[in-house]
């Protein structure tokens, strides 16, 4: 199973077909073939060798796609990073990954010397955006021209293909490894759950360093359909763009789901073109269901439930379970069932199978179970057993093999479809001389599903305000993982047996009433 294959087989059945549309920018998909292999031609020349990883910070443009497909062309391993990212971050991955090559856009390529100062790995930054080449840099295009058409390295089944970042529990981010048969399959396994025909038309309206839009980077491929690409998500770019390039699928988590709905222009754009509008990252409210229904009439609904580890989903909530009332009503606050691909087992605390209707821990196990964390055999023993990912998420399946989420066993909080590990931002608020200690929690949000709340005690007679605080973690960490409200207390916290801050206990008046723990 070779990533590479994919865009092959495109070419020789949609060879004149658009690939991709970028602002004034497109292309057929046998001249995005043939720009893939100079693409891997030139990172070779580079300095890229097999194995090795390439870093991409980049807003979303067709030129993501063929770094994608060009890297694992030339026989190397690609590294997107989080455009949120503060520069530290950033090289704290590099760092770890090891990698030597980063390309930037023009949104970064101010950011990237100071990246480069702390990521002493970096021999090389290469410049992918359209204005002046800063200096230092070389020239995206300039290169691609230059070289020779690379051969294929014809690498594919378990070699790796993309190491992937995603926060930490320990305070650091962890780089998920993929293979291409995890992205291959993942593919297939989403072109069919997504009801991709051939041909069909995507809008990259998601931020494409994040494993749910670069999901469909196979799966459009897959279909020889095209890629849409915006550069960012606004609510008038991405209403404009599904007018004027007429895409059949788009992907919108629900808090961008629910700005575009909130656009005063909405009705002034034409969306009778959208077929399917996928989902995921959090469940999506009634409210923003029903107003969906009415103002997209001819689009169908879909929630993913998944995570990088799983490239990455788990499960589907289909179209027809989409709806408030009949036969297949009663099931909307599910994340729907297990995929084709995979199986899933709810455990206990001993592993053991639990009952239907009982809530225990979401393991999940097929060919999309990543190969491990890089650099980090422990914890990828502890996540990986047996074959089968334990999620850190609590739940239980009914009857009919629908997964409800409950609790989340792992201290995350997902807000905005983004994770956020609170043990990121608990290192970030210790940094503050006036921080004693504090606990970050997840609470529900109308807009976020849930937001980053801190809960600190400040050492005695120390002075912080909140806005002391927040102001402190913008300069460690990236804005979405910083609190968006701050609480201070004086008690110590909850502790279980283990003197391990009791997070549960701390959530609970956040929660109560609530149908589930999470969002």
């Amino acid at each position: 199973m070779q990533l590479t294959s994919i865009i092959r087989r495109a070419a020789q059945v949609n060879a004149n077909g658009i690939a991709t549309i970028y602002q004034d920018r497109q292309q057929t998909w046998s001249e995005f073939v043939a720009r893939v292999a100079k693409l891997a031609g030139a990172l070779q020349n580079a300095g890229m060798g097999t194995g090795d990883r390439v870093a991409l910070l980049s807003l979303n443009s067709d030129r993501y796609v063929e770094y994608f497909y060009g890297v694992v062309w030339g026989g190397g391993v690609m590294m997107p990073m989080n455009i949120r990212w503060s520069p530290a971050e950033c090289a704290y991955a590099i760092n770890d990954a090891g990698a030597e090559i980063l390309i930037v856009d023009d949104a970064f390529k101010t950011a990237a010397p100071v990246i480069q100062e702390a990521a002493k790995g970096i021999k090389t930054l290469i410049y992918c955006g359209d204005g002046d080449t800063p200096d230092g840099m070389l020239n995206y295009e300039e290169i691609l021209t230059a070289a020779e058409p690379a051969k294929d390295t014809n690498r594919g089944g378990d070699d790796l293909a993309g190491v992937f970042y995603t926060g930490g529990t320990t305070g650091f981010p962890k780089g998920v490894m993929l293979s291409h048969t995890n992205l291959y399959v993942g593919g297939i396994s989403n072109s069919e759950a997504i009801k991709l025909a051939d041909g069909s038309v995507y809008l990259h309206a998601a931020p494409m360093f994040h494993i749910a839009d670069l999901l469909f980077f196979t799966a459009v491929s897959f279909a020889a359909g095209t890629h849409v690409v915006i550069p960012m998500f606004t609510p008038p770019a991405t209403l404009e763009a599904i007018q004027t390039h007429r895409p059949s699928h788009v992907l919108l988590v629900p808090v961008m789901l629910q700005m575009v709905l909130q656009n005063p222009d909405f009705d002034s754009y034409d969306v009778s073109s959208l077929e399917l509008i996928a989902y995921g990252a959090s469940p999506i409210t009634e409210s923003v269901l029903i107003e969906g229904f009415e103002k997209f009439p001819k689009a169908k609904f879909m929630q993913a439930f998944g995570q990088t580890e799983l490239s990455p989903v788990a499960t589907i909530l289909d179209t027809r379970f989409h709806v408030l009332d009949g036969p297949n009503a009663g099931k909307l606050r599910s994340a729907g069932r297990p995929t084709r691909i995979v199986e899933i087992r709810i455990v206990d605390e001993n592993d053991n199978e639990v009952p239907r209707g009982d809530v225990g821990h979401i393991t999940v196990k097929g060919p999309v179970a990543m190969l491990g964390y890089w650099n980090k055999p422990d914890v990828t023993a502890e996540t990986i057993k047996d074959g089968w990912v334990y999620t850190g998420d609590a739940g239980y399946m009914d009857d009919d093999g629908f997964v409800f989420l409950m609790d989340r066993l792992k201290d995350m909080v997902v807000s905005g479809g983004e994770n956020v590990y609170s043990a990121e931002v608990e290192n970030a608020l210790s940094q503050h001389p006036a921080v004693a200690t504090s606990a970050v929690i997840g609470i529900p949000s109308e807009q976020w599903g849930e937001s980053v709340h801190a809960i600190v005690i400040l050492n005695p007679d120390a002075k912080a305000s909140e806005d002391d605080l927040k102001a402190h973690c913008h300069t460690l960490i990236a804005g979405y993982k910083c609190p968006r409200s701050v609480e201070f207390r004086t008690e110590p916290f909850p502790l279980s047996g283990a003197n391990k801050v009791l997070k549960t206990e701390l959530r609970k008046p956040f929660w109560a009433g609530q149908d589930r723990q999470i969002s």
